[in-house]
């Protein structure tokens, strides 16, 4: 008799204690596989401590394979599941798809950034719920200080050291505390020209800082927070924001190019799809964290709205807490299904308290109820994150130790681009990397739930065709809803047909080679072709670069009254003359001993005798069949040949194209 299978989707505190609790309670009475796109567990609650260089990035993050015994582990996000057929689709970091057939599935997918609908949030706004995230953020306000204390204009020192955190809870909070500590240690090593100082904001539309938490914890916050100099607005938020700053809801503009959007989050997209009961964006379950209805599938964590017995009629929030205690009894209640383990239980919890992380020695805490500050509540913070990691606990504690006696680092790597960390991702413990396929295909993971007021701006999955150059600002895969499944004829959505990496179509670039298209068919006439007379590369002409050395021509015979020529180029072979342009007959091959091009005419990394590549090479490919541009000779001629189409561009292959202008206005790096 085969084992039952359990697949549990998401690796996050709901999703990896199942994970850890299954496979001690199996014991290979099952098998386990457990789906989720990276191969680490994060350990969200020190996420800032990462952006302020304090722990690096592998200290919070917790190897799956390395701690879940007994636990297959497959890399890849669900963007389909068949409730009747019982199989999970899901697609591979590289945009392999594979199918997941199960007898329990544990729907553990977390949440994702939740957005408001503000002008201008989407496109200059960055979030703060994946490592990615908090790389970007690091390395972005490092290069933002760097530039400020170099920059002469008292403007623009300003708005580069000012930043702008949305959103008072548990995350943003953290974040601005860090942060200004961060900044101020910079500054003191390098005290910037105008004498400004680092500016922080935190804004939101509640009443107080941390307002889920006791009034107590709150005025501790909001005092450590201004002592440090952040400039805390409560009932104000962002009302538009641009390139250059943000507008707030009181009128104030305020220049800046930082701006940290922690308002909240959302269940993952990937529950709407499945038809079943709703509960503001999260699937319905029973107290056993069972839906109802459906014997063979749980749903834990963020994803799920759990009924809190202990205040009836109402949920279990979506915290960290609570999805790592769902975890435990999710696990339970599966193995008790399948009459491997004991009895199912409810769900019911008991609070515990909470703590926050003020950076330093500062924190707010009330564990078990009791209120705490200053140094007796950061010691319980950092005690109560070390005892509740699942790994790593020695290597944080060095950090912190370090940290403690040692300056920080302040360094920017540079590993994660702007573009690559879109606000409105359905993955963000993902960076998007160019060239990559955006593996979620699911409707809804644009706009907001009912949690985010409405409908939001639409997702902006960004990616970047390899065939780009570097600066270029990455394509957008849509079906006219950004985010969503991308459509037919779209650069890296599914591959149609006369798309760039689609199903090679004939006539287009990479496709089924074409007559005078480049890289296809050798086609007279054409750069890469079969050597044409006339063209470069080909049997060397007359008034031709390469070709027979004509008079005023570089590597000719010396011109009366002119500089002597290139003697290298005078001592090898010329090509016989060349027939007129009208004739473009096949030529012959050009030999080893054909004269090379002038070096003036070369691009850097080409190789000699080889025309500039064009097209998709360069991210601008030439329209289906428009005619090759004309080679330049440096001499007059008497038969100038065709006129170019009125669409062609300029000749000139020594001309190296230009940055590519992004349309948000930002700069082509993706820096701010």
């Amino acid at each position: 008799m085969s084992r039952p299978r359990i697949v549990i989707v998401g690796a996050g505190f709901a999703g990896y204690r199942a994970a850890r609790t299954l496979s001690r309670l199996t014991r290979h009475q099952a098998d386990i596989t457990l789906l989720n796109p990276t191969d680490y567990f994060l350990y969200l609650p020190l996420l800032p401590q990462v952006a302020a260089g304090i722990l690096e990035p592998r200290r919070v993050s917790v190897s799956l394979s390395g701690t879940l015994p007994r636990v297959r582990l497959v890399l890849g996000e669900a963007d389909g599941i068949d409730l009747d057929g019982r199989t999970v689709h899901y697609t591979g970091p590289e945009g392999d798809e594979g199918t997941l057939s199960y007898d329990r599935l544990v729907l553990a997918a977390g949440s994702v950034n939740k957005l408001l609908p503000i002008p201008g949030v989407a496109e200059h706004a960055h979030g703060f719920r994946g490592l990615p995230e908090a790389l970007y953020l690091r390395d972005h306000v490092t290069r933002q200080v760097e530039l400020a204390a170099a920059a002469g204009d008292r403007a623009e020192c300003a708005a580069r050291c000012t930043f702008v955190v949305v959103g008072a809870g548990y995350t943003g909070t953290e974040v601005a505390a860090h942060g200004q500590m961060y900044t101020d240690a910079q500054v003191r090593k390098h005290p910037m020209r105008t004498g400004m100082r680092p500016r922080w904001m935190l804004l939101d539309v509640a009443p107080r800082v941390l307002p889920e938490m006791d009034e107590r914890l709150s005025r501790t916050a909001d005092r450590v927070l201004r002592q440090r100099g952040v400039d805390v607005r409560m009932g104000i938020s962002v009302k538009e924001a641009t390139h250059d700053g943000v507008l707030l809801t009181d009128g104030t503009s305020v220049d800046t190019r930082t701006l940290v959007w922690c308002v909240g989050v959302r269940p993952d997209p990937l529950v709407e799809s499945l038809g079943l009961p709703m509960e503001r964006g999260r699937l319905l379950v029973d107290p056993h964290l069972q839906v109802p209805g459906r014997s063979e599938l749980f749903a834990c964590g963020d994803v799920a709205a759990v009924p809190d017995l202990n205040r009836p009629g109402q949920y279990t929030p979506m915290t960290a807490q609570h999805a790592w205690r769902h975890g435990k009894v999710c696990a339970r209640n599966v193995a008790a299904s399948l009459g491997i383990g004991g009895e199912r239980r409810a769900y019911r919890h008991r609070d515990m308290g909470f703590v926050v992380d003020l950076g330093g020695a500062k924190a707010a805490a009330n564990p078990l109820g009791v209120p705490m500050s200053g140094p007796a509540a950061g010691a319980v913070t950092r005690g109560y994150h070390l005892a509740a990691m699942p790994g790593n606990r020695v290597r944080v504690a060095a950090d912190w130790l370090l940290d403690a006696v040692l300056p920080r680092q302040a360094v920017q790597l540079g590993l994660v681009r702007s573009w690559s960390v879109p606000l409105e991702s359905a993955s963000p413990e993902v960076a998007r990397v160019p060239g990559g396929a955006d593996t979620r295909k699911k409707a809804g993971a644009a706009a907001g739930d009912g949690e985010g007021g409405g409908d939001g701006p639409k997702s902006a999955e960004n990616h970047r065709s390899s065939a780009e150059p570097a600066d270029a600002k990455p394509t957008t895969p849509t079906t006219g809803t950004p985010g969503g499944e991308r459509a037919k004829a779209q650069p890296g959505g599914e591959r149609a047909k006369a798309q760039p990496g689609g199903e090679p179509a004939k006539a287009q670039p990479g496709g089924e080679p074409a007559k005078a298209q480049p890289g296809g068919e050798p086609a007279k006439n054409q750069p890469g072709g079969e050597p044409a007379k006339n063209q470069p590369g080909g049997e060397p002409a007359k008034k031709q670069p390469g070709g027979e050395p004509a008079k005023k021509q570089p590597g000719a015979e010396p011109a009366k009254g002119g500089r002597p020529a290139d003697a290298t180029a005078n001592s090898r072979p010329a090509g016989p003359p060349a027939k007129p342009p009208s004739t473009a007959a096949p030529a012959e091959p050009p030999s080893a001993n054909a004269p090379a091009e002038p070096r003036r005419q070369r691009r850097p990394g080409a190789a000699p005798g080889k025309p500039r590549p064009t097209g998709a090479a360069h991210g601008r490919p030439r329209p289906t069949g428009a005619a090759p541009t004309p080679a330049r000779s440096a001499g007059a001629s008497d038969d100038p040949g065709p006129e170019p189409p009125a669409d062609q561009p300029p000749p000139g292959p020594d001309i190296a194209p230009g940055p590519v202008k992004r349309s948000d206005g930002r700069g082509a790096e993706g820096d701010s």
